[in-house]
């Protein structure tokens, strides 16, 4: 897999968040001073508006890429797959979390290059305005969102917003796209989790039926249970199965 190098990554996050770059400034210590004053001239007041938006932002950074790549369904069907195992907090929430991160930046790295191509790179060598290359690294993204956005999702939001029925995806404004994006996701996600579900919940049944049958009504079917799924997962490469699945299961 090809390593996403943390300049170009500071640079996507850049455009996501709005961030004025001058690809001709010199590396330099900022001097940074924060007071309270009178707003005497509109430009002032302007000034500090777009402050408290940037400060807005990046408090929302974490959930912006959440919210637009592919990181919902990972982590969804992540977490349960291994609450199918049944094996507690193994692997942990921590490396659930980075696997899904990681499968993340791997997915979405088609969408990254098209976004630095087309808009990063031509604003850093002041080719175009900071609105152009904001309008040039949107497309990548919707058109990944729409991918993997269900008409039916679509549909109700652009109901619910009480708008004309788009002609085409360029009418489809983004605050309707997003939450159709988002609710396809789960609804992809936990249909993918019921399929990696179903034969662990076999085994329990399985197990349950046979201590039922000998009398053994107090023990415990999971801890019965546990070896045999855990036996089955190792035998037939549960992660490299679930893995594959997931990341195929994204239309490019």
């Amino acid at each position: 897999m090809k390593i996403i190098k943390g300049k170009f990554l500071l640079g996507i996050l850049g455009v996501f968040l709005l961030t004025t770059i001058s690809a001709d400034a010199a590396m330099t210590f900022p001097n940074i001073n924060i007071g309270m004053g009178t707003a005497n001239t509109p430009q002032d007041f302007t000034n500090g508006l777009q402050i408290l938006i940037w400060l807005t932002i990046l408090t929302l950074a974490p959930s912006i890429l959440i919210m637009t790549t592919s990181f919902i369904r990972l982590v969804v069907v992540l977490s349960l797959t291994r609450q199918a195992l049944g094996a507690g907090t193994l692997p942990p929430n921590q490396v659930i979390t980075s696997l899904a991160l990681i499968l993340t930046f791997f997915i979405m790295a088609p969408t990254f290059n098209e976004i630095n191509e087309k808009a990063l790179q031509p604003y850093m060598k002041n080719q175009i305005t900071q609105q152009t290359a904001l309008d040039r690294g949107i497309v990548p993204v919707r058109n990944f969102m729409f991918k993997q956005t269900h008409e039916k999702e679509l549909a109700l939001f652009v109901r619910m917003a009480k708008i004309e029925k788009p002609k085409n995806k360029d009418e489809v404004p983004t605050y309707v796209l997003l939450p159709s994006f988002i609710l396809s996701e789960l609804k992809t996600a936990f249909t993918i989790g019921f399929v990696v579900y179903l034969p662990f919940l076999v085994i329990d049944i399985v197990v349950s039926s046979v201590l039922v049958s000998m009398g053994m009504m107090f023990l415990p079917p999971t801890m019965i249970a546990l070896p045999f799924k855990l036996i089955m997962f190792v035998m037939v490469d549960g992660w490299y199965l679930v893995v594959k699945s997931l990341v195929e299961s994204f239309v490019r």
